[in-house]
């Protein structure tokens, strides 16, 4: 089938129009999506073919976010270039706007990718985990095929590594457990070899590839079983230790964890950098084709994760979901066309900028589009004097269950992903926003719960890099009003407005009377849901 597709694929370049050569000149881009990769606890550590061929031949970005510590709301995010109160995707259920006929309807249409097909030209190709709710039977099933995908290989709900079923173009293909056939890392980079022997070769093409590594349930590939053996969670100062002044979810934690707790996370850890190995021989095959294509020269190449990851952290055993580093601070590596090797750079990016980034490389005109996110492409170029952002939006809806969670009982409604020894993850009230600032002069987190405390956490990380202290009790009261009028703006933000100077740039005005008479007290972005 394969073949016949190449057969076709080329009698069609073969009748295309003399012109269309030089479109192939516009740059290629492939994005790589990891799940649940975190960096500041060494998720990078076990990709050495990555590092070796993306970040040592293109540029890392230390400072980048997530707006949201979720798959769904991520995800979304990067597809659609718009924070979470912009896109409505604010957890990984239909009710939340997964991947639900709303955002179908309403977002789906504009996505970069729909974009980069219908105003550009692009070939586009699919391939590993969409939305969590993807092919729900109330959403559309497999079938439904979003706008904007030339070839479509998406993976039926979240991720799994084996016994899952892929909508192949709408056409459901259910694989087993056998791991030379149907392990789907490994399935989704021949997919993308397929793709790179059989495309036009007179359009310019993109590629997603979403792995499901290193997501729960960290079934490693056969090969990587025994690796890593001697390997264990990091044990840096926030590890294992008691969140005091934190929000109430963090306060109830059990601290110090249990052996069992302890030995279940390492484990955790040690199976996650198993599955990435996988993921380090994918990305080793895409760009050894693309070389042997002769398009890397004029092939960007993105790599990221859809948030961040804790291992132990304030005794939370393993999750995402927090505002703390760890859970939105994610790996951003690209390499391509005029970007210098072995770069770093320390500017505020966000996984909003995606969008507008691979738009922009497109050569689309971003001020047609409705996206939050800055293009990152004078940053890649390396161009001198960019004005650039001080902070970004970081927000989360917390879920729970109307009922009690079955694993705690005792704990009554409102709490979800709770484990044995009734240490809880989320809960309803977990709903929080912050300013997330970092500039010349600040190193700052500044975040408000929708809760009936109406609870405040303030980082300054220059000091405290690991969170402990929450300083929202003892640091200047003219900046505290000054952050909360920011986040009021960045929460009802929209487009151009979401890239207003923030508190520390030189640009900034701030009127204090302006925090009660435009919003009241607070701009709220979500319902309040209390315990």
């Amino acid at each position: 089938a394969a073949v016949a597709r190449g057969l076709v694929l080329a009698a069609l370049l073969v009748l295309s129009p003399a012109g269309a050569t030089r479109q192939a000149r516009r740059p290629n881009v492939v994005l790589i999506l990891t799940d649940d990769q975190d960096v500041c606890l060494g998720g990078m550590t076990p990709l050495k073919k990555t590092n070796a061929l993306i970040a040592q031949m293109g540029i890392t970005f230390l400072n980048a976010y997530v707006p949201s510590a979720l798959c769904c709301p991520s995800r979304a995010s990067i597809l659609t270039g718009k924070y979470p109160h912009n896109h409505h995707v604010v957890n990984n259920t239909l009710e939340g706007n997964c991947s639900s006929k709303l955002w179908q309807k309403i977002q789906e249409p504009y996505t970069f990718p729909a974009l980069l097909k219908t105003m550009c030209g692009y070939q586009t190709f699919f391939a590993g985990k969409y939305l969590n709710e993807y092919g729900a039977e109330d959403a559309g099933g497999v079938g439904h095929v979003p706008p904007g995908w030339s070839f479509w290989y998406a993976l039926e709900k979240n991720s799994k590594y084996y016994n899952y079923t892929l909508s192949v173009n709408g056409k459901a293909r259910r694989h087993g457990e056998n791991y030379s056939v149907d392990y789907l890392t490994d399935v989704l980079a021949n997919m993308s070899l397929d793709f790179l022997e059989y495309k036009s070769n007179f359009e310019p093409f993109f590629m997603m590839v979403s792995t499901p590594a290193p997501h729960s349930p960290w079934t490693a590939a056969p090969q990587y079983t025994k690796s890593f053996q001697n390997v264990s969670a990091p044990r840096n100062s926030n590890f294992n230790i008691h969140g005091k002044n934190k929000h109430w979810l963090i306060r109830q934690a059990k601290t110090p964890m249990t052996n069992s707790s302890i030995q279940f996370l390492d484990d955790a850890y040690r199976k996650r950098w198993q599955t990435l190995l996988s993921v380090d021989d994918l990305v080793e095959k895409l760009v050894k084709k693309l070389e042997l294509n002769g398009e890397l020269d004029n092939t960007y190449i993105f790599y990221t994760s859809d948030n961040g990851y804790h291992t132990g952290q304030f005794s939370l055993p393993i999750d995402k979901r927090q505002l703390y580093e760890f859970d939105i601070k994610v790996p951003l590596l690209v390499r391509g066309p005029g970007i210098k090797p072995n770069q770093t750079s320390k500017m505020l990016v966000a996984n909003i900028d995606l969008g507008p980034t691979i738009l922009d490389i497109a050569g689309y005109d971003l001020n047609k589009t409705q996206m939050d996110g800055m293009s990152l492409l004078p940053l890649l170029r390396g161009d001198k004097n960019v004005t650039w952002r001080s902070d970004f939006l970081v927000e989360y809806q917390g879920e729970g269950y109307n009922g009690s969670d079955p694993t705690c009982p005792g704990l009554g409604p409102g709490v979800t992903h709770c484990f044995p020894d009734c240490v809880c993850e989320d809960s309803y009230n977990n709903t929080y926003a912050c300013v997330r600032t970092l500039s010349t002069s600040w190193d700052l987190q500044y975040c408000e719960f929708d809760d009936r405390e109406v609870f405040v956490e303030v980082y300054n990380l220059t000091a405290d890099p690991h969170q402990i202290n929450n300083i929202a009790k003892t640091i200047d009261q003219e900046i505290l009003e000054k952050m909360n009028y920011r986040l009021m703006m960045l929460q009802s933000c929209s487009g151009a407005t979401c890239r207003t100077p923030g508190v520390f740039d030189p640009g900034y005005r701030f009127d204090p009377r302006l925090m009660f008479s435009n919003h009241g007290v607070r701009a709220r972005r979500f319902s309040a849901r209390s315990l």
